[in-house]
Protein backbone atom coordinates (compact mmCIF):
# COMPACT_ATOMS: atom_id res chain seq x y z
CA UNK A 1 0.00 0.00 0.00
CA UNK A 2 1.38 3.40 -0.98
CA UNK A 3 1.99 6.06 1.63
CA UNK A 4 -0.91 8.20 0.42
CA UNK A 5 -3.29 5.26 0.55
CA UNK A 6 -2.06 4.38 4.04
CA UNK A 7 -2.69 7.92 5.20
CA UNK A 8 -6.18 7.88 3.66
CA UNK A 9 -6.96 4.58 5.32
CA UNK A 10 -5.70 5.77 8.70
CA UNK A 11 -7.66 8.99 8.36
CA UNK A 12 -10.81 7.02 7.55
CA UNK A 13 -10.36 4.79 10.62
CA UNK A 14 -9.70 7.80 12.84
CA UNK A 15 -12.93 9.38 11.59
CA UNK A 16 -14.75 6.13 12.31
CA UNK A 17 -13.38 5.98 15.87
CA UNK A 18 -14.16 9.66 16.45
CA UNK A 19 -17.73 9.13 15.30
CA UNK A 20 -17.97 6.18 17.67
CA UNK A 21 -16.60 8.18 20.60
CA UNK A 22 -19.01 11.05 19.97
CA UNK A 23 -22.01 8.93 19.00
CA UNK A 24 -25.08 8.06 21.05
CA UNK A 25 -26.78 4.68 21.21
CA UNK A 26 -28.54 5.16 17.86
CA UNK A 27 -25.35 6.13 16.07
CA UNK A 28 -23.36 3.26 17.54
CA UNK A 29 -26.12 0.78 16.70
CA UNK A 30 -25.98 1.88 13.07
CA UNK A 31 -22.19 1.64 13.08
CA UNK A 32 -22.31 -1.87 14.51
CA UNK A 33 -24.85 -2.98 11.90
CA UNK A 34 -22.60 -1.61 9.16
CA UNK A 35 -19.56 -3.28 10.74
CA UNK A 36 -21.33 -6.65 10.84
CA UNK A 37 -22.57 -6.35 7.26
CA UNK A 38 -19.04 -5.68 5.99
CA UNK A 39 -16.86 -7.86 8.21
CA UNK A 40 -18.55 -11.13 9.23
CA UNK A 41 -16.29 -14.00 8.21
CA UNK A 42 -13.17 -11.93 7.70
CA UNK A 43 -9.78 -13.18 8.84
CA UNK A 44 -7.54 -11.31 11.25
CA UNK A 45 -5.30 -9.89 8.45
CA UNK A 46 -8.41 -8.72 6.58
CA UNK A 47 -9.74 -6.96 9.68
CA UNK A 48 -6.36 -5.32 10.20
CA UNK A 49 -6.41 -4.12 6.62
CA UNK A 50 -9.93 -2.77 7.06
CA UNK A 51 -8.86 -0.85 10.18
CA UNK A 52 -5.39 0.26 9.01
CA UNK A 53 -3.64 -2.08 11.48
CA UNK A 54 -5.43 -0.57 14.51
CA UNK A 55 -8.52 -2.81 14.75
CA UNK A 56 -7.63 -3.38 18.42
CA UNK A 57 -8.62 0.23 19.09
CA UNK A 58 -12.17 -0.51 18.00
CA UNK A 59 -12.28 -3.82 19.89
CA UNK A 60 -11.20 -2.01 23.07
CA UNK A 61 -13.96 0.58 22.65
CA UNK A 62 -16.52 -2.13 21.95
CA UNK A 63 -15.66 -4.20 25.01
CA UNK A 64 -15.62 -1.09 27.23
CA UNK A 65 -19.13 -0.17 26.06
CA UNK A 66 -20.37 -3.69 26.76
CA UNK A 67 -19.02 -3.58 30.30
CA UNK A 68 -20.74 -0.25 30.94
CA UNK A 69 -24.13 -1.11 29.46
CA UNK A 70 -24.73 -4.89 29.46
CA UNK A 71 -27.02 -4.78 32.51
CA UNK A 72 -29.45 -2.62 30.54
CA UNK A 73 -29.36 -4.74 27.38
CA UNK A 74 -28.34 -1.72 25.27
CA UNK A 75 -27.73 -3.05 21.73
CA UNK A 76 -26.30 -6.11 23.46
CA UNK A 77 -27.06 -8.47 20.61
CA UNK A 78 -25.18 -6.25 18.14
CA UNK A 79 -22.33 -5.68 20.58
CA UNK A 80 -21.75 -9.38 21.20
CA UNK A 81 -22.03 -10.29 17.54
CA UNK A 82 -19.44 -7.64 16.73
CA UNK A 83 -17.07 -9.08 19.33
CA UNK A 84 -17.72 -12.45 17.72
CA UNK A 85 -16.35 -11.10 14.42
CA UNK A 86 -13.01 -10.50 16.14
CA UNK A 87 -12.88 -13.69 18.23
CA UNK A 88 -13.93 -15.99 15.40
CA UNK A 89 -11.60 -14.48 12.83
CA UNK A 90 -8.91 -16.79 11.52
CA UNK A 91 -5.60 -16.21 13.35
CA UNK A 92 -7.43 -14.17 16.00
CA UNK A 93 -5.10 -15.06 18.90
CA UNK A 94 -4.22 -11.43 19.59
CA UNK A 95 -7.88 -10.37 19.68
CA UNK A 96 -8.62 -13.22 22.10
CA UNK A 97 -5.84 -12.11 24.45
CA UNK A 98 -6.97 -8.49 24.35
CA UNK A 99 -10.58 -9.47 25.11
CA UNK A 100 -9.57 -11.71 28.00
CA UNK A 101 -7.18 -9.17 29.50
CA UNK A 102 -10.02 -6.66 30.00
CA UNK A 103 -12.20 -9.23 31.79
CA UNK A 104 -14.13 -10.46 28.78
CA UNK A 105 -14.91 -13.88 30.26
CA UNK A 106 -16.27 -12.43 33.50
CA UNK A 107 -18.43 -9.99 31.56
CA UNK A 108 -19.91 -12.78 29.46
CA UNK A 109 -20.60 -14.90 32.53
CA UNK A 110 -22.25 -11.96 34.27
CA UNK A 111 -24.52 -11.53 31.24
CA UNK A 112 -25.70 -15.11 31.71
CA UNK A 113 -26.77 -14.30 35.26
CA UNK A 114 -28.89 -11.25 34.41
CA UNK A 115 -32.55 -12.26 34.74
CA UNK A 116 -33.81 -9.20 32.85
CA UNK A 117 -31.78 -9.85 29.70
CA UNK A 118 -33.28 -11.67 26.73
CA UNK A 119 -32.39 -15.29 26.05
CA UNK A 120 -31.13 -14.23 22.63
CA UNK A 121 -28.47 -12.03 24.24
CA UNK A 122 -27.46 -14.89 26.52
CA UNK A 123 -27.18 -17.19 23.53
CA UNK A 124 -24.75 -14.76 21.91
CA UNK A 125 -22.70 -14.62 25.14
CA UNK A 126 -22.65 -18.43 25.25
CA UNK A 127 -21.45 -18.53 21.63
CA UNK A 128 -18.53 -16.26 22.51
CA UNK A 129 -17.67 -18.44 25.50
CA UNK A 130 -17.77 -21.44 23.18
CA UNK A 131 -15.28 -19.76 20.84
CA UNK A 132 -13.00 -19.11 23.81
CA UNK A 133 -13.37 -22.68 25.08
CA UNK A 134 -12.52 -24.05 21.64
CA UNK A 135 -9.20 -22.18 21.75
CA UNK A 136 -7.64 -24.80 24.04
CA UNK A 137 -7.21 -26.21 27.53
CA UNK A 138 -5.96 -23.06 29.27
CA UNK A 139 -9.02 -21.17 28.01
CA UNK A 140 -11.31 -23.93 29.25
CA UNK A 141 -9.61 -23.66 32.61
CA UNK A 142 -10.00 -19.88 32.64
CA UNK A 143 -13.77 -20.18 32.16
CA UNK A 144 -13.99 -22.78 34.94
CA UNK A 145 -11.79 -20.73 37.29
CA UNK A 146 -14.20 -17.83 36.78
CA UNK A 147 -17.10 -19.96 38.12
CA UNK A 148 -18.18 -20.53 34.55
CA UNK A 149 -19.63 -24.01 35.13
CA UNK A 150 -22.07 -22.65 37.70
CA UNK A 151 -23.06 -19.69 35.52
CA UNK A 152 -23.62 -21.77 32.39
CA UNK A 153 -25.49 -24.48 34.32
CA UNK A 154 -27.82 -21.94 35.92
CA UNK A 155 -28.44 -20.36 32.53
CA UNK A 156 -29.37 -23.76 31.12
CA UNK A 157 -31.69 -24.49 34.04
CA UNK A 158 -33.50 -21.14 33.92
CA UNK A 159 -33.73 -20.59 30.18
CA UNK A 160 -37.07 -21.06 28.46
CA UNK A 161 -35.62 -21.02 24.94
CA UNK A 162 -34.41 -24.21 23.31
CA UNK A 163 -31.68 -22.41 21.37
CA UNK A 164 -30.19 -21.03 24.57
CA UNK A 165 -30.51 -24.37 26.34
CA UNK A 166 -28.79 -26.21 23.50
CA UNK A 167 -25.96 -23.66 23.29
CA UNK A 168 -25.39 -23.84 27.06
CA UNK A 169 -25.42 -27.63 26.98
CA UNK A 170 -22.89 -27.72 24.15
CA UNK A 171 -20.61 -25.39 26.11
CA UNK A 172 -20.78 -27.59 29.23
CA UNK A 173 -19.83 -30.58 27.11
CA UNK A 174 -16.86 -28.65 25.66
CA UNK A 175 -15.67 -27.69 29.13
CA UNK A 176 -15.44 -31.37 30.08
CA UNK A 177 -13.21 -32.30 27.13
CA UNK A 178 -9.45 -31.88 27.41
CA UNK A 179 -9.86 -30.28 30.83
CA UNK A 180 -8.55 -32.76 33.43
CA UNK A 181 -8.35 -30.13 36.16
CA UNK A 182 -12.04 -29.25 36.03
CA UNK A 183 -13.76 -32.22 34.37
CA UNK A 184 -15.17 -33.41 37.70
CA UNK A 185 -16.54 -29.95 38.42
CA UNK A 186 -18.38 -30.04 35.10
CA UNK A 187 -19.59 -33.58 35.83
CA UNK A 188 -21.02 -32.62 39.23
CA UNK A 189 -22.60 -29.52 37.69
CA UNK A 190 -24.38 -31.74 35.17
CA UNK A 191 -25.62 -34.03 37.96
CA UNK A 192 -27.02 -31.01 39.80
CA UNK A 193 -28.90 -30.05 36.63
CA UNK A 194 -30.82 -33.34 36.64
CA UNK A 195 -33.23 -31.77 39.11
CA UNK A 196 -34.12 -28.84 36.84
CA UNK A 197 -37.75 -28.60 35.70
CA UNK A 198 -37.37 -28.14 31.94
CA UNK A 199 -37.84 -31.43 30.05
CA UNK A 200 -35.65 -30.24 27.17
CA UNK A 201 -32.88 -29.26 29.60
CA UNK A 202 -33.20 -32.65 31.33
CA UNK A 203 -32.88 -34.45 28.00
CA UNK A 204 -29.82 -32.41 27.01
CA UNK A 205 -28.11 -32.94 30.37
CA UNK A 206 -28.74 -36.70 30.31
CA UNK A 207 -27.30 -36.94 26.82
CA UNK A 208 -24.19 -34.97 27.80
CA UNK A 209 -23.72 -37.09 30.92
CA UNK A 210 -23.58 -40.14 28.66
CA UNK A 211 -20.69 -38.46 26.84
CA UNK A 212 -18.94 -37.09 29.93
CA UNK A 213 -19.25 -40.20 32.12
CA UNK A 214 -16.50 -42.12 30.23
CA UNK A 215 -14.28 -39.04 30.53
CA UNK A 216 -14.52 -38.87 34.33
CA UNK A 217 -14.68 -42.70 34.54
CA UNK A 218 -15.77 -43.00 38.18
CA UNK A 219 -19.50 -42.43 38.72
CA UNK A 220 -20.43 -40.20 41.65
CA UNK A 221 -22.99 -41.61 44.08
CA UNK A 222 -25.00 -38.39 43.92
CA UNK A 223 -26.16 -39.28 40.41
CA UNK A 224 -28.35 -42.18 41.56
CA UNK A 225 -31.37 -40.45 43.11
CA UNK A 226 -31.93 -37.64 40.56
CA UNK A 227 -31.35 -40.05 37.68
CA UNK A 228 -33.92 -42.56 38.94
CA UNK A 229 -36.37 -39.75 39.63
CA UNK A 230 -36.30 -38.79 35.95
CA UNK A 231 -38.06 -42.07 35.21
CA UNK A 232 -41.14 -40.21 36.46
CA UNK A 233 -41.01 -37.85 33.50
CA UNK A 234 -44.07 -37.48 31.29
CA UNK A 235 -41.71 -36.99 28.36
CA UNK A 236 -40.59 -40.16 26.60
CA UNK A 237 -37.43 -38.54 25.27
CA UNK A 238 -36.32 -37.84 28.86
CA UNK A 239 -37.16 -41.38 29.94
CA UNK A 240 -35.22 -42.77 26.98
CA UNK A 241 -32.06 -40.82 27.83
CA UNK A 242 -32.40 -41.76 31.51
CA UNK A 243 -32.71 -45.47 30.71
CA UNK A 244 -29.73 -45.31 28.35
CA UNK A 245 -27.59 -43.62 31.02
CA UNK A 246 -28.67 -46.16 33.65
CA UNK A 247 -27.71 -48.94 31.24
CA UNK A 248 -24.28 -47.42 30.65
CA UNK A 249 -23.72 -47.01 34.40
CA UNK A 250 -24.03 -50.77 34.93
CA UNK A 251 -20.24 -50.98 34.62
CA UNK A 252 -19.72 -48.43 37.41
CA UNK A 253 -19.66 -48.35 41.20
CA UNK A 254 -23.27 -47.15 41.40
CA UNK A 255 -24.67 -50.25 39.71
CA UNK A 256 -26.01 -51.91 42.84
CA UNK A 257 -27.62 -48.67 44.07
CA UNK A 258 -29.34 -48.22 40.72
CA UNK A 259 -30.60 -51.82 40.65
CA UNK A 260 -31.93 -51.53 44.20
CA UNK A 261 -33.69 -48.32 43.30
CA UNK A 262 -35.27 -49.82 40.18
CA UNK A 263 -36.59 -52.80 42.11
CA UNK A 264 -37.90 -50.59 44.93
CA UNK A 265 -39.83 -48.40 42.49
CA UNK A 266 -41.81 -51.44 41.35
CA UNK A 267 -43.50 -51.33 44.74
CA UNK A 268 -43.74 -47.60 45.44
CA UNK A 269 -44.92 -46.02 48.64
CA UNK A 270 -47.98 -43.84 48.20
CA UNK A 271 -47.06 -40.20 47.80
CA UNK A 272 -49.41 -37.27 47.95
CA UNK A 273 -48.88 -33.78 46.69
CA UNK A 274 -50.08 -31.39 49.40
CA UNK A 275 -49.76 -28.25 47.34
CA UNK A 276 -53.19 -28.44 45.66
CA UNK A 277 -55.40 -28.26 48.72
CA UNK A 278 -58.47 -27.17 46.79
CA UNK A 279 -58.36 -30.42 44.84
CA UNK A 280 -57.29 -32.53 47.77
CA UNK A 281 -60.37 -34.73 47.91
CA UNK A 282 -61.10 -34.99 44.20
CA UNK A 283 -60.39 -37.98 41.99
CA UNK A 284 -58.52 -35.72 39.56
CA UNK A 285 -56.10 -34.69 42.29
CA UNK A 286 -55.48 -38.31 43.26
CA UNK A 287 -54.70 -39.26 39.69
CA UNK A 288 -52.45 -36.23 39.20
CA UNK A 289 -50.55 -36.94 42.41
CA UNK A 290 -49.97 -40.62 41.68
CA UNK A 291 -49.18 -40.39 37.97
CA UNK A 292 -45.43 -39.65 38.30
CA UNK A 293 -45.04 -42.63 40.66
CA UNK A 294 -46.93 -44.89 38.25
CA UNK A 295 -44.82 -43.69 35.33
CA UNK A 296 -41.72 -44.43 37.37
CA UNK A 297 -43.02 -47.91 38.15
CA UNK A 298 -43.58 -48.63 34.44
CA UNK A 299 -40.22 -47.18 33.41
CA UNK A 300 -38.43 -49.15 36.13
CA UNK A 301 -39.95 -52.39 34.87
CA UNK A 302 -38.96 -51.49 31.31
CA UNK A 303 -35.40 -50.70 32.42
CA UNK A 304 -35.14 -53.94 34.39
CA UNK A 305 -36.18 -55.94 31.31
CA UNK A 306 -33.60 -54.12 29.17
CA UNK A 307 -30.81 -54.74 31.69
CA UNK A 308 -31.73 -58.38 32.29
CA UNK A 309 -31.88 -59.15 28.58
CA UNK A 310 -28.41 -57.69 28.04
CA UNK A 311 -26.63 -59.39 30.93
CA UNK A 312 -27.16 -62.70 32.71
CA UNK A 313 -24.98 -61.42 35.55
CA UNK A 314 -27.36 -58.51 36.10
CA UNK A 315 -30.34 -60.87 35.80
CA UNK A 316 -29.02 -62.95 38.69
CA UNK A 317 -28.25 -59.84 40.70
CA UNK A 318 -31.84 -58.65 40.22
CA UNK A 319 -33.15 -62.04 41.32
CA UNK A 320 -31.18 -61.69 44.55
CA UNK A 321 -32.93 -58.33 45.10
CA UNK A 322 -36.39 -59.99 45.06
CA UNK A 323 -37.25 -58.59 41.64
CA UNK A 324 -39.81 -61.38 40.96
CA UNK A 325 -41.91 -60.46 43.97
CA UNK A 326 -41.82 -56.81 42.95
CA UNK A 327 -42.67 -57.50 39.31
CA UNK A 328 -45.68 -59.58 40.32
CA UNK A 329 -46.77 -56.75 42.58
CA UNK A 330 -46.51 -54.25 39.72
CA UNK A 331 -48.48 -56.57 37.43
CA UNK A 332 -51.36 -56.34 39.87
CA UNK A 333 -51.44 -52.53 39.72
CA UNK A 334 -54.69 -51.83 37.91
CA UNK A 335 -54.20 -48.08 38.21
CA UNK A 336 -51.72 -48.03 35.34
CA UNK A 337 -51.94 -50.35 32.35
CA UNK A 338 -48.41 -49.64 31.07
CA UNK A 339 -46.91 -50.51 34.46
CA UNK A 340 -48.75 -53.84 34.30
CA UNK A 341 -47.60 -54.45 30.73
CA UNK A 342 -43.94 -53.55 31.33
CA UNK A 343 -43.80 -55.66 34.51
CA UNK A 344 -45.37 -58.58 32.67
CA UNK A 345 -42.83 -58.41 29.84
CA UNK A 346 -39.93 -58.16 32.30
CA UNK A 347 -41.26 -61.12 34.30
CA UNK A 348 -41.62 -63.18 31.12
CA UNK A 349 -37.87 -62.86 30.53
CA UNK A 350 -37.04 -64.26 33.97
CA UNK A 351 -39.63 -67.05 33.71
CA UNK A 352 -38.27 -68.24 30.37
CA UNK A 353 -34.65 -67.98 31.57
CA UNK A 354 -34.89 -69.69 34.95
CA UNK A 355 -36.95 -72.84 35.72
CA UNK A 356 -37.00 -72.01 39.43
CA UNK A 357 -38.63 -68.67 38.63
CA UNK A 358 -41.16 -70.39 36.37
CA UNK A 359 -42.08 -72.79 39.16
CA UNK A 360 -42.64 -70.09 41.78
CA UNK A 361 -44.47 -67.72 39.45
CA UNK A 362 -46.81 -70.50 38.31
CA UNK A 363 -47.58 -71.34 41.92
CA UNK A 364 -48.20 -67.69 42.79
CA UNK A 365 -50.43 -66.99 39.77
CA UNK A 366 -52.37 -70.22 39.59
CA UNK A 367 -52.47 -72.46 36.54
CA UNK A 368 -55.09 -70.56 34.53
CA UNK A 369 -53.53 -67.11 34.89
CA UNK A 370 -50.05 -68.52 34.35
CA UNK A 371 -51.10 -70.16 31.08
CA UNK A 372 -52.57 -66.86 29.89
CA UNK A 373 -49.36 -65.12 30.93
CA UNK A 374 -47.16 -67.54 29.00
CA UNK A 375 -49.45 -67.34 25.96
CA UNK A 376 -49.42 -63.52 25.72
CA UNK A 377 -47.56 -61.59 28.40
CA UNK A 378 -47.96 -58.38 26.43
CA UNK A 379 -51.76 -58.28 26.70
CA UNK A 380 -52.34 -60.12 29.94
CA UNK A 381 -53.40 -56.95 31.76
CA UNK A 382 -56.31 -56.47 29.35
CA UNK A 383 -58.07 -59.62 30.54
CA UNK A 384 -57.04 -59.57 34.20
CA UNK A 385 -59.88 -59.38 36.73
CA UNK A 386 -59.84 -57.83 40.19
CA UNK A 387 -59.28 -61.13 41.99
CA UNK A 388 -56.30 -62.03 39.83
CA UNK A 389 -54.84 -58.55 40.27
CA UNK A 390 -55.22 -58.85 44.04
CA UNK A 391 -53.47 -62.23 44.01
CA UNK A 392 -50.52 -60.71 42.20
CA UNK A 393 -50.55 -57.61 44.39
CA UNK A 394 -50.36 -59.68 47.57
CA UNK A 395 -47.89 -62.34 46.40
CA UNK A 396 -45.29 -63.73 48.80
CA UNK A 397 -42.78 -65.00 46.25
CA UNK A 398 -39.19 -64.92 47.49
CA UNK A 399 -36.81 -66.27 44.87
CA UNK A 400 -33.80 -64.76 46.63
CA UNK A 401 -34.16 -67.27 49.51
CA UNK A 402 -34.33 -70.17 47.04
CA UNK A 403 -31.23 -68.92 45.26
CA UNK A 404 -29.36 -68.66 48.56
CA UNK A 405 -30.30 -72.25 49.41
CA UNK A 406 -29.18 -73.45 45.97
CA UNK A 407 -25.88 -71.62 46.32
CA UNK A 408 -25.22 -73.09 49.78
CA UNK A 409 -26.05 -76.62 48.52
CA UNK A 410 -23.66 -76.23 45.61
Amino acid sequence: MSSSKEQASISQVMCFLHEWDQGNKTVRSRMLSDFLAKNIGKTCPELELEFAQVSSLFLARLTAWIRLTYMFGTCLDLQLRAVGVFLSANSSYQYMIEFLEVGGVLTLLEILGQDKLKDGDKTEALCLLQIIANAGQKYNELICESYGVKAVAECLAKSETEGTQETAAALLESLAHGNPKYKNQVYKGLIALLTCTSPRAQQLVLHILRIVQPIVKTAHHSIVEPLLNLLRSLHLEVQYEAIELITELMQSDVRLALLRGLVAFLKPTKERNTKHKILEDSEVAKMTDSLPVLLQQAASAKTIRTLAQRSEEISKELLSLSVIHHLLYAMGNQEHADAQRQASLALEHFVRMYPVVEEHVCRAMGTRLFESFMHNADDLHLSMDDIQADILHSNKVNISCVLEEQNSDS
